[in-house]
C-alpha cells in the first residue's frame, strides 16, 4: 500500500498481479488504516477496487464468488424438513419456514449422501469427512482428508486478506467416541490436511479482532475511532451513493463492535479464573469459559462477522460450525429442557423440530444479511453460495443414508436457485455429496477433475 497526498491508502500499481489474458486485477480493497487495526470496506463504485477496472461509463463489475458452510449436527426433524414447488411458488415444510423471504435464491436438496460416513459407527465417524467425503481413520492417529473449504482457501486465498475464516460456537472436546474415533472428528468441519483441523475460532471477540487486524495495546478501543479522520476524508472521495453506503457500513460495524464489547470483559474475567485454577480455558463450561451464555447471540454475532468478512472481501471462504457432534448446548428460549445430542433422539418431537427450525433461521439470517448488501448488478449473496449441511437425516437412527441440506445464493450466476432437488431414489454414483463440492469446486475456477470420492460433479445442480 503507498499513500497519496493528503495520507489515504492507495493499492501500488506494481503489486497488481496480472496475466497476458486479462487487464490487471487488484486483489486487496482500499484500506482505513489506524493505529493497530486495519479497516476493508465494501465494494464502492467510484473507487477503484477488486475485479477488474470500471469502464469509461461508469458501469460496476460483478462481485467475486464466496463459499461458506454452516454445519449442524444430530439431524433434523425428518417430519418437517421438506419442500414443494419452484421460485415464489415454493412451499416450505414448517421447520424451513424461516427461508420464507429468501426462498426464491435457496435451493432445498434431500437424497444426497457421504459414503465413507455410513456403516462405520456413530457420531464422530459421520462428522469428521463431512466436507471432505474421506475415509477416516479410528485410534490414536487422526486420517481423513482436506475439506472442501480448504481446497478453496489455497486458491482462492490468495486473492485476500485472510485465506478463509473458521468459526465455531462450541468448544471442540478431547478423547475418544465408543467406536474408537477420535472426538476430533466430531468437534472440527474444516481440515487443512489429512491430519490436521484447521484451528476454530470460537470467541467473538477474538473473531472480530482478526477482522479488523485489531491488535496491540490499544486492542480494547473502538476500531471506529482509528480510522474516523480517514473515513472521512474516504467519504468526500466518493460518490452520494457510495457516502450512504459507506455510512450505513460503518453503522452495521459500529453495532457489532458494540456487541462485542460486552463479550470481550466476560473473555478475560474467563481468562484470569483459568488461569487462578491451573486450568485449561477450553476445558471450562459455558459460560465459565467465556463464551456467550445466550447461544442466540453468539450464533447472530458469528454471523454478522462472516457477513462484514463477505462484504470487504476479507475472505472468501468461511465456515461455520453452530453446534458440533454430540453437542451439549441447551436451549431454554425454544421451551426445550434436554440439551441438543439428548433432544435428538427424539427427534420426530415439537421440540427438535423448534430445535430444527431454530438453526434453519440462522442460515437464513445470514444469507438476509448479505441480500441486503448491494455489490455490482446484484447483491453479495447473488455471488455466494451457503451451504446449510447436518450429518445426518435422523438423530434417533444416526441415520446417514442421506443428509439434510440446504443452498442459498446464485455464486455468481452459476447456481440456479428456487428449487427442489430430490435425488433419493437414483444410484448411489449420482448422489454423491462431494459430486456437489466438486460441481462447487469448478465453477468457483477450480478445475478439478476429482475430489473426496467423486470424479464427477452434481447433475442438475
Amino acid at each position: 500500500m503507498t499513500k497519496d497526498e493528503r495520507g489515504m491508502n492507495r493499492i501500488d500499481p506494481s503489486k497488481r498481479p496480472s496475466s497476458p489474458a486479462e487487464p490487471s486485477r487488484v486483489t486487496r480493497r482500499t484500506l482505513l488504516r489506524g493505529a493497530g487495526v486495519a479497516m476493508a470496506l465494501p465494494w464502492l463504485e467510484s473507487i477503484p477496487v477488486w475485479g477488474f477496472e470500471p469502464s469509461i461509463g461508469g458501469t460496476p463489475t460483478s462481485g467475486p464468488q464466496r463459499f461458506a458452510a454452516l454445519f449442524m449436527a444430530c439431524g433434523v426433524n425428518p417430519n418437517h424438513w421438506s419442500a414443494q414447488g419452484a421460485g415464489a411458488e415454493m412451499q416450505l415444510s414448517k421447520s424451513l419456514t424461516p427461508l420464507e423471504p429468501i426462498k426464491q435464491k435457496v435451493n432445498v436438496i434431500s437424497g444426497l449422501f457421504n459414503k465413507n460416513a455410513t456403516g462405520v459407527g456413530i457420531h464422530p465417524g459421520q462428522t469428521g469427512n463431512i466436507l471432505s467425503g474421506a475415509s477416516l481413520q479410528k485410534g490414536a492417529e487422526l486420517r481423513g482428508g482436506i475439506s472442501v473449504d480448504q481446497v478453496l482457501a489455497n486458491t482462492l486465498g490468495q486473492q485476500t486478506a485472510q485465506p478463509s475464516m473458521v468459526l465455531g460456537c462450541e468448544q471442540p472436546i478431547t478423547g475418544y467416541h465408543e467406536t474408537n474415533f477420535s472426538m476430533a472428528y466430531s468437534s472440527h468441519i474444516s481440515w487443512q490436511n489429512a491430519t490436521s483441523p484447521v484451528p476454530m475460532e470460537v470467541y467473538p471477540s477474538l473473531a472480530f479482532d482478526s477482522l479488523f487486524d485489531n491488535r496491540g495495546t490499544r486492542r480494547n478501543q473502538s476500531v471506529l475511532d482509528r480510522v474516523r479522520e480517514q473515513a472521512a476524508d474516504l467519504a468526500r472521495q466518493t460518490s452520494a451513493n457510495d457516502q450512504a453506503k459507506l455510512d450505513e457500513y460503518l453503522t452495521s460495524v459500529r453495532e457489532v463492535e458494540k456487541r462485542i464489547e460486552r463479550m470481550r470483559v466476560e473473555q478475560d474475567k474467563a481468562t484470569v479464573r483459568a488461569a487462578n485454577h491451573g486450568q485449561a480455558l477450553a476445558t471450562m463450561e459455558r459460560p465459565d469459559n467465556g463464551l456467550p451464555e445466550d447461544i442466540r447471540e453468539h450464533m447472530r454475532l458469528m454471523c454478522d462477522i462472516v457477513a462484514l468478512a463477505f462484504q470487504t472481501d476479507k475472505t472468501r471462504v468461511a465456515t461455520l460450525l453452530l453446534c458440533r457432534d454430540i453437542s451439549g448446548l441447551f436451549y431454554p428460549f425454544l421451551d426445550v429442557r434436554k440439551a441438543h445430542h439428548s433432544a435428538s433422539h427424539d427427534d420426530r418431537s415439537d421440540d427438535f423440530e423448534r430445535v430444527s427450525r431454530y438453526y434453519c433461521s440462522q442460515l437464513a439470517y445470514l444469507a438476509g444479511r448479505l441480500d441486503a448488501m448491494p455489490e455490482g448488478d446484484g447483491t453479495v449473496l447473488d455471488n455466494s453460495c451457503l451451504l446449510f449441511i447436518n450429518n445426518m437425516w435422523s438423530g434417533s437412527q444416526h441415520d446417514s443414508s442421506k443428509v439434510p441440506l440446504l443452498t442459498a445464493g446464485g455464486l455468481g450466476g452459476t447456481i440456479e436457485t428456487g428449487r427442489v432437488l430430490d435425488y433419493q431414489g437414483r444410484d448411489d454414483d449420482q448422489r454423491k455429496l462431494c459430486s456437489m463440492y466438486l460441481a462447487i469446486m469448478n465453477r468457483m475456477g477450480l478445475e478439478s477433475s476429482r475430489f473426496g470420492d467423486a470424479d464427477t460433479p452434481l447433475a442438475e445442480f
